[in-house]
């Protein structure tokens, strides 16, 4: 009987032992569990608190306001702004101090700033203003809160605004819009603010800058923009880096893979990031072994890692949804396919994203109007659906972002 068996009996008072060797081998197991033991619940993580989350409607135009219970994962309505037709609002990006929200708009080639009140509900300031290119589809903002950046899918480019810290006006920096290779899409910005990374489905390709945080300036990489694939091709799309900003991983939901996965379509590139000593930081190299794809399913187009580092999910859509789940290898970044991975869930490819607690992982899926919500095994990666998923939304969402 294991250690932790054996406690988990003696609590229930099944084990059999002499009472004195219970209560020691107790004592031994909480302690070293840190004092979180938890018999049969392998996927607690800690005390989630409640909070906000924000996603925009695209067909309605306007940007809805949720309510995240913490103990349960569970989603419900809360406030909806009013709709505002040919906006189509996509791309969503919250300020570190919670006190504005943008929404990008992607038909009507402007961003939204709304004020973010104590309760979360949001008024917009003004008119929307310019988004310094045509189409405008993703937005992150940098880990300082100074800077938003914003991919333009039609003018090729990246455009990055200076965010005013009292009023969260926005003016473009020198220099921008940036370019940024063929058709833009979805964008990311490491952890430590040094680098970011965009997807241009239309080429397979990703394009790599150094940012500067001081003046807001992207600095294309020599050698970007990268390959995807060998060969290239695959249509990359989904980006999400592990907390230590050393692996990148990029979906290629229509790549074609070799045998014995052959009926799959779609994989996940890898790659290791050179770090700050490096002669070419930020460069990205192939990992062994990438691209990396499922025993079966279609079309990988959201991904994400989990705040501990040691899973990376990967969301298809249509009638054949499913998740992907690998573990990390964390000396190499290579992705091993956890046991009963492709799981047959409740998925999307519109977004996927974690509770920064590492409790809930949600989906944007079309197919429900709404988000999957799940929880995880820490231990295997298994997802688990939170009671109540998916939990509709009326229409399709863009992009959702949590408020803590």
């Amino acid at each position: 009987m294991s250690f932790l068996r054996a406690a988990c009996a003696a609590r229930a008072g099944q084990s059999g032992l002499p009472r004195i060797l219970v209560a020691l081998l107790v004592v031994i197991v909480v302690v070293s569990a840190g004092l979180s033991l938890s018999c049969g619940n392998s996927s607690f993580k800690g005390t989630a608190p409640d909070q906000n989350a924000y996603v925009t409607l695209p067909a309605l135009g306007s940007v809805l306001l949720l309510h995240i219970t913490g103990a349960t994962g569970a989603i419900t309505q809360v406030a909806q702004t009013p709709p505002t037709e040919n906006t189509s609002p996509t791309g969503l990006a919250l300020l570190p101090s919670k006190k504005f929200l943008y929404a990008i708009n992607s038909r009507a080639d402007t961003i939204s700033i709304f004020n973010v009140a104590s309760d979360g509900t949001l008024t917009l300031s003004g008119t929307p203003g310019p988004a310094g290119g045509s189409s405008p589809s993703a937005a992150v903002i940098d880990p300082t809160g100074n800077f938003l950046l914003v991919t333009n899918n039609f003018t090729d480019n990246v455009s990055v605004f200076f965010i005013k810290p009292d009023s969260g006006a926005l003016t473009q920096v020198t220099g921008s819009p940036f370019p940024a290779n063929t058709g833009p899409a979805e964008i990311l910005i490491t952890p430590s603010g040094k680098f970011v990374y965009v997807t241009n489905p239309r080429i397979g390709m990703i394009t790599a800058f150094t940012f500067s945080s001081s003046d807001g300036t992207l600095t294309q990489l020599a050698n970007s923009p990268f390959s995807s694939l060998p060969g290239g091709g695959g249509g990359a799309f989904g980006l999400a880096v592990d907390g230590s900003e050393q692996f990148l991983y990029v979906t290629n939901p229509s790549a074609s893979n070799d045998p014995p996965n052959a009926a799959t379509i779609g994989n996940i590139s890898a790659f290791s990031i050179a770090p700050s000593t490096a002669s070419i930081p930020g460069v990205l190299t192939p990992i062994l072994g990438s691209p990396f794809t499922a025993a079966n399913g279609v079309g990988p187009s959201a991904i994400a890692v989990d705040p501990g580092g040691k899973f990376v999910y990967a969301t298809t859509t249509g009638s054949t949804s499913s998740i992907w789940c690998f573990a990390i290898t964390p000396t190499t970044g290579q992705l091993v396919a956890a046991k009963n991975s492709p799981f047959s869930l409740s998925a999307g490819g519109l977004f996927a994203l974690f509770d920064p607690t590492g409790n809930y992982f949600y989906i944007g899926t079309q197919v429900g109007n709404g988000i999957a919500g799940y929880t995880y095994n820490p231990s295997t990666g298994t997802p688990t659906a939170i009671a109540g998923s998916p939990f509709s939304t009326g229409t399709a969402p863009g992009k959702m972002v949590l408020s803590r």
